[in-house]
């Protein structure tokens, strides 16, 4: 096992050349011009409590767009500047930032390439801001189930063969959106999918949420871009270092309008987008351009210190790279630890619950079997044994009666009787959460973290569906998006 300390490590000097638009942020804050223009605190002048929490520097780089700074709707100068080694950094032809996560970026994607009436291919385990955009879009889902681990209980990747299958079923199909990676790291085979799509004149769009660190170490999977996808969305925010909120889109643009996608950009995202975000966006790249390899070279050791010391405790099991065995899976990012904890008599959804309330340790998220612990650029090993610690008590407390708590889960496989915009504006009823069976579900029904929907708008409601969701409210799943917060009703499409 490697040595690992949490001793501050010599980084590469940042060349302040490379940070254009984090330096002509700070080069204006530190400006003495007299403002008359918006935000209304007026640098650090107006509101004495934000400059207390958030500390006057913050303050005063909280601007809106000027003649010196660019402007994101349309940009000419340092922030397209900030963009183009953004895309340079990602092997993409053109990125644009995103201050509204992820989710917007997903948004873009589906409208810049979607239609109303034009089918899209897409794993039934994405998350809702697909289900969204194609409320937005018009678009109508084909859905393709991922592979499935049962012992897990989670869904993994597309395996080739689903693919293909399906493309030759439909052949009016326009695009393929996959998420990659999944949640819990799994990759599929993304360069070889795509090649199958494009054969068939397919676009192929990509949920990259958690895979924003993948170029910049060589043990981590091959990037969207890399394997020649038309765009991808990446939450540099999540595993990347930028602040809350701050994503990017990448683009090819050997099939893609830019100037669509632009002007999808300005539709959904404010014209004051946050200059804090931004700026985070370009810190955060040159950060991982010239760190981002040691940095997560420790994320990975890390990782593998963390899982040889979690599967000694009695009842806990951590899977990463033995996805790898699984159908779908071609790569796995080991920096996601998925924690197995059926065997401690405990849902993962109660361990979370647990960590964070006794023992002051806050993971991604958690499920019926499983809690999700992400290790990045910033994890330190007196966190990593914090965990570690807290899990041996919680183990201890079962008081050696360790069993297996394994509930029969199944992948629901809903069918689709309207389009999601279809279902979402129909004049809508609510009913009875038992006497929904055969319905058709007009809104969108999830755990979250993460997101992904038990029943989106226009699927029949099944018994299993039914089921699934009482299951969830037993083990007190934190449930969202729904009209009735106790979920004894649910909406459906009045008949």
């Amino acid at each position: 096992m490697i040595e690992i300390n949490d001793s501050v490590e010599t980084m590469c000097d940042i060349d302040i050349e490379k940070i254009p638009l984090l330096k002509a942020l700070k080069e204006y804050s530190d400006r003495d011009i007299a403002c008359f223009d918006v935000p209304g605190h007026v640098r650090d002048n107006g509101v004495e409590i934000l400059n207390k929490y958030f500390g006057k520097q913050i303050m005063k780089m909280d601007i809106n767009s000027s003649p010196f700074m660019d402007n994101v709707s349309n940009p000419t100068g340092i922030i397209k500047e900030s963009q183009d080694l953004l895309a340079k950094a990602y092997d993409a032809d053109k990125a644009f930032f995103i201050t509204n996560g992820t989710t917007q970026g997903i948004h873009v994607m589906i409208l810049s390439c979607i239609n109303p009436g034009d089918k899209i291919l897409l794993p039934r385990n994405v998350h809702k801001s697909v289900i969204n955009a194609l409320i937005l879009s018009g678009g109508i889902p084909v859905y393709i189930q991922p592979e499935f681990d049962e012992c897990l209980g989670i869904s993994l990747n597309l395996s080739i063969e689903k693919v293909e299958k399906v493309i030759k079923e439909h052949n009016e199909i326009k695009v393929l959106f996959l998420l990659n990676p999944t949640y819990y790291g799994a990759c599929t085979d993304l360069r070889k999918i795509i090649e199958i799509c494009h054969k068939s004149g397919i676009l192929v769009l990509v949920d990259e949420a958690h895979g924003a660190h993948f170029p910049f170490y060589s043990d981590l999977p091959p990037s969207a871009m890399k394997c020649g996808a038309d765009m991808s969305a990446i939450s540099l925010h999540k595993t990347g270092g930028s602040l809350t909120q701050a994503s990017a889109l990448l683009i090819k643009n050997k099939n893609i309008d830019e100037k669509k996608v632009l002007q999808n950009i300005n539709l959904l995202q404010s014209t004051s987008a946050s200059y804090l975000l931004m700026s985070s966006i370009d810190g955060a790249r040159a950060n991982l351009i010239s760190n981002g390899s040691e940095q997560l070279a420790k994320a990975f050791n890390l990782a593998r210190y963390a899982k040889s010391k979690l599967n000694k405790i009695k009842g806990i099991e951590v899977i990463s790279y033995e996805l790898l065995e699984k159908e779908g899976v071609n790569f796995v990012d080991e920096t996601k630890l998925c924690i197995n904890v059926s065997k401690l008599n405990l849902s993962g959804f109660e361990v979370y619950e647990m960590l964070y309330k006794d023992f002051g340790v806050q993971v991604e998220l958690g499920d019926m079997y499983n809690i999700l612990a992400l290790i990045s650029i910033g994890t330190t090993k007196h966190d990593v044994d914090k965990l570690i610690k807290s899990l041996v008590i919680i183990s201890n407390m079962a008081n050696g009666k360790v069993h297996d708590n394994k509930i029969n889960i199944k992948q629901i496989d809903p069918s689709v009787k309207l389009s999601p915009r279809s279902a979402f504006y129909s004049i809508k009823e609510s009913i009875d959460l038992e006497q929904s069976e055969n319905k058709i579900c007009a809104e969108s029904i999830m755990a979250y973290p993460p997101g992904i929907p038990i029943v989106s708008p226009g699927e029949i409601i099944t018994q299993e569906i039914i089921d699934y969701i009482k299951l969830l409210k037993e083990n007190n799943a934190r449930l969202t998006d729904m009209k009735d917060k106790e979920l004894k009703t649910i909406l459906v499409v009045k008949e």
